[in-house]
């Protein structure tokens, strides 16, 4: 039995699907990032009605969501930066060229095996607290400190001293792990 949500489950394989094309064709997987990583590491308790991806390679990214039967969608009310699968309730949108604007540890992010063989990239847990307490400590996004709680509660087998620094740097200084224990 899954842990995630069927809808999220089936496009974490057709991710994982297109990420190997990217690799199959000589480039660097793209990283998962976002609310999709936060459901991904929460086990669908906090769901995303997106995937944002970070690549150096936005072109190639795209062009192997069209190969996978991603279009652009079309029309008023509709997002016009990512891609959607007809098949999925979930979009796709290429947010970034370097992972947290080069701050994370390349070396940190995770790669996930699913079913069919494939594995996708996706921010490390650190960076994505850290990342999560950013947001909140610019007083845009006051629900992420929610989120940040949540993950860490999830994970207690954290780098704590790697997970300090990036909250640190992330805030500006402002907020450390004591904020969100």
């Amino acid at each position: 039995m899954s842990i995630w949500r069927p809808e999220f489950e089936a496009a974490l394989e057709l991710f994982a699907s297109v990420s190997a094309t990217i690799v199959q064709r000589g480039f660097p997987a793209p990283v998962l990032v976002g609310g999709a990583a936060v459901e991904l590491y929460s086990g669908s308790a906090i769901a995303t009605g997106d995937f944002d991806l970070v690549t150096a390679r936005q072109d190639i990214v795209e062009q192997a969501l069209q190969d996978h039967g991603f279009v652009k969608p079309r029309g008023a009310g509709h997002l016009t930066r990512g891609w959607i699968h007809p098949d999925l309730k979930l979009g796709f949108e290429v947010v970034g060229s370097a992972l947290l604007d080069g701050r994370a540890e390349q070396a940190r992010v995770r790669l996930i095996d699913v079913s069919a063989g494939d594995r996708f990239a996706v921010i490390s847990v650190e960076d994505l607290i850290a990342d999560r307490m950013g947001q909140y400590g610019s007083g845009a996004a006051p629900e992420m400190l929610g989120q940040a709680r949540a993950l860490i509660g999830l994970y207690r087998d954290q780098d704590d001293r790697y997970l300090e620094r990036r909250i640190r740097e992330e805030t500006s200084n402002n907020y450390g792990i004591e904020d969100i224990l």
